[in-house]
């Protein structure tokens, strides 16, 4: 058996050897070689390079397993590698090493024996001296030796044994004071949890902490391991005193604590010193202002008492209201604040109540109804509370104006409306204009709603337009612009009274136009409109039906009672009650005049005479222009079917110079009223764009006509049941109701816009 016990040499790379010895080993190799390659499969011999044999480092020249540079690349000359020759020609110089400054290594690695059984380094450098000569670096031996002692020191004990010196901590003052406010600023749970019982089984022991920040305080206990004794060299080991640790390290902490509070103390009394010096600023300041109030206080004391005694009976000076009035414009200007705070009704009930009373003693309002109203918008001013006024309250407990008026002016109204008669309203209405802008609202409303409209009320009750001669609007009407919608509760009784004054009424009778006209612009439009139709239209209409139309004397009093009302009634009823009643006689007259060989003339200035009795708001109107244009396609027709008969010299000229003239007056009228229309939808900001729509259906196919380059245009003279006829191209039609007839062979036929552009093309 082997002897494991003796020592071992580490060697770094094998031992350095003779030349003999290397000499003697390759022969053995070269001895051995053909055996081998004979045993070895030919698959796995290795391949030879292709630059020449098989590279062998224990080839002779090489030393220490290195070749030298006299003999590199000796072997290229049985090949036919260039690799010599390329190396020479970038700069290699043949016994010099690689590189642009030959610093290339000759023998790259050699074997050097180690002095003991230590590890790689543990004996300094193992380089040799050729090797550091081939391998030159930048940093010195030493710096590199140096920094690899200072790294090994972390992990080996300290050769000496000593031990390493305590590192002590300094705290000013000031971090302390630092520390202390940080600490202050620490919120609830962190408190809490530095008051957490930890376990520590870190240790061979357990140990109990009852914060954190115990942790990181907690000390070593020394090694179980038993001490061994002193020698000459050895030094005496250190002994571990928590106990003592523990209770400096507690005294160190109750002092830092003990500065903290101190500061912390001190911070207090410079923030109280600051409160207190700002609350003795303003503690003066409210002292100075007190004094102020209570100067004021006192003054405007000596005021009222001054006041009080002027108003005592026996007093040589009795204080009137004017002079009331400065005192208390003085006590607003000058002590603003003190009056606003005073209780102002109290002092206005002491003394200004009394010197009202005595004031409006002998007032006759209806008689002079500005008395007064000067003192009281005066007073107004300088009793009534803005902040119930802003409100829009009405309570009297704290606004002396609104209860002065109540208990002092009131009383006087109550009474006169009591002994006022409803129809003599001038001298009440004066009053009430003359007192609304001092009056406040409340008290005016109460005024009209429970004193005035009561007797109006009663009043119209007790009204007969039959009988009584003074027109009721004469004494309603003036009331509207105070009372305004209170009335209308009054407006149905009086429009049932004048329908039951109206049952035996005739419209030669001008008096109901004169009572009914001053209500048109009162009552509303739909109402008025009924009371027309229903009481004055049926009495126009019988009225009509009673004219006789005689050319040759004419009576017009039935036709003046009725257009006296155009502006009473509305268009349509008036054009409804011509249509009816007036116009189907006035035809007929006509047609039969012209079939008595009529003169022409005569029929014209009737025709013309006729037609001026009609406004131009009437003749506008399409049926009344209707009826007239029918009149002349009469006439014409009359003109043209007399052929053979015996005609009037220029009747027929006549006849189509008025048709002409009238139709060009028509659609002169028509243009006015297009433009008129237009100008009043461009001042409303619809653009012109709109006003290019077409208005109706003829403007619609007279659109089409242009843009499809067909004449359009009516057929003067030619009429078909009272409408115009029109050429469309060749065609002709009519229009009625937004439809188009079109002339076929033996009736007219309604057709389509589209149609009609086909059969026109």
């Amino acid at each position: 058996s082997r002897d494991y016990s003796a020592p071992v040499n580490f060697i770094s790379a094998g031992l350095k050897k003779s030349a003999a010895e290397d000499v003697s080993e390759e022969d053995s190799e070269e001895d051995e070689k053909p055996a081998k390659q004979e045993e070895t499969p030919k698959e796995f011999v290795p391949k030879k390079l292709k630059t020449g044999g098989n590279f062998k480092p224990s080839q002779k020249g090489f030393v220490g397993g290195t070749k030298s540079f006299m003999d590199f690349g000796s072997w290229e000359r049985h090949t036919k590698g260039i690799g010599q020759k390329l190396l020479q020609k970038m700069g290699y110089v043949p016994g010099r090493g690689l590189g642009k400054n030959a610093q290339g290594i000759i023998n790259p690695i050699e074997a050097k024996q180690r002095k003991g059984k230590g590890a790689v380094g543990a004996y300094g450098s193992e380089r040799t001296s050729q090797s550091l000569q081939d391998f030159p670096v930048v940093d010195s031996e030493e710096e590199a030796e140096e920094e690899f002692q200072k790294e090994l020191s972390q992990w080996r004990k300290d050769p000496n044994g000593g031990k390493k010196k305590p590192k002590y901590s300094y705290k000013t003052v000031e971090e302390l004071k630092a520390k202390g406010r940080i600490n202050k600023q620490l919120s609830a749970p962190q408190k809490e949890l530095s008051q957490v019982k930890v376990i520590d089984m870190t240790g061979r022991e357990q140990k109990v902490y009852y914060s954190y920040s115990q942790i990181s305080h907690k000390h070593n206990i020394p090694d179980d391991s038993p001490q061994q004794p002193l020698g000459k060299d050895s030094k005496p080991q250190g002994f571990a005193l928590p106990e003592l640790e523990h209770n400096l390290q507690l005294l160190i902490d109750i002092t830092e604590q003990e500065i903290i509070q101190s500061d912390r103390q001190l911070q207090y009394e410079r923030d109280m010193v600051v409160n207190l010096t700002h609350e003795i600023q303003k503690m003066s300041e409210v002292l100075s202002h007190e004094e102020t109030a209570i100067s004021n206080l006192s003054k405007v004391l000596d005021m009222v008492e001054e006041c009080e005694r002027r108003m005592q009976p026996s007093c040589e000076n009795p204080l009137t209201l004017d002079e009331c009035a400065k005192i208390f414009e003085t006590l607003q200007d000058k002590y603003y604040e003190e009056y606003r705070m005073s209780d102002r009704v109290d002092l206005a009930v002491a003394i200004v109540y009394p010197l009202m009373k005595d004031y409006f003693k002998n007032w006759d309002p209806l008689k002079d109804c500005t008395y007064g109203t000067e003192i009281i918008a005066k007073w107004k001013s300088l009793l009534e509370n803005d902040q119930l006024l802003s409100h829009g309250g009405q309570d009297l407990s704290t606004d002396a104006f609104h209860r002065l008026m109540w208990e002092i002016w009131m009383p006087y109204v109550r009474n006169i409306v009591a002994q006022w008669q409803p129809r003599n309203c001038g001298s009440m209405v004066d009053f009430l204009d003359s007192w609304v802008h001092v009056v406040p609202v409340w008290i005016l409303d109460n005024i009209l709603d429970q004193l005035i409209f009561p007797k109006l009320q009663k009043e119209v009750e007790n009204w007969n337009p039959l009988t009584d001669t003074v027109p009721i609007h004469s004494w309603i009407h003036p009331w509207l612009p105070l009372m305004q919608a209170r009335l209308e509760p009054l407006y149905s009784p009086i429009r049932n009274k004048l329908a039951n004054a109206l049952q035996k009424w005739h419209p030669s009778d001008s008096s109901a136009k004169l009572i009914l006209q001053p209500w048109k612009d009162v009552f509303t439009p739909g109402s008025w409109e009924a009371f027309m139709v229903k009481n004055i239209v049926p009495k126009l209409g019988m009225c009509l039906n009673e004219l006789i139309i005689n050319p040759h004397q004419q009576h017009m009093d039935a036709f003046y009672w009725v257009i006296d009302w155009e502006g009473m009634i509305s268009v349509s009823s008036l054009v409804g009650l011509l249509e009816k009643h007036f116009f189907p006689k006035w035809l007929q007259v006509l047609c039969s005049w012209l079939s008595n060989s009529p003169n022409y003339e005569e029929i014209t200035k009737w025709y013309l005479g006729w037609k001026s009795m009609f406004s131009d708001q009437v003749l506008a109107h399409p049926s009344i222009k209707d009826k007239f244009n029918e009149a002349l396609d009469i006439m014409n027709r009359a003109v043209s079917s007399s052929v053979g008969g015996y005609m009037q010299p220029g009747a027929r000229e006549n006849i189509a110079y008025l048709t002409h003239t009238e139709r060009r007056k028509d659609f002169q009228y028509e243009a006015m009223q297009e433009r008129r229309e237009a100008e009043n939808m461009a001042q409303r900001g619809i653009g012109m764009a709109a006003s290019s729509v077409p208005m109706n259906f003829k403007d619609l196919i007279q659109t089409k006509a242009e843009e499809h380059n067909i004449v359009f245009m009516p057929v003067i003279g030619k009429r078909h049941e009272g409408k115009q006829l029109y050429t469309f191209g060749r065609i002709v039609i009519y229009i009625d109701r937004g439809v188009v007839f079109v002339q076929g062979e033996k009736t007219w036929v309604p057709t389509s816009l589209q149609s009609l552009i086909d059969m026109a093309k």
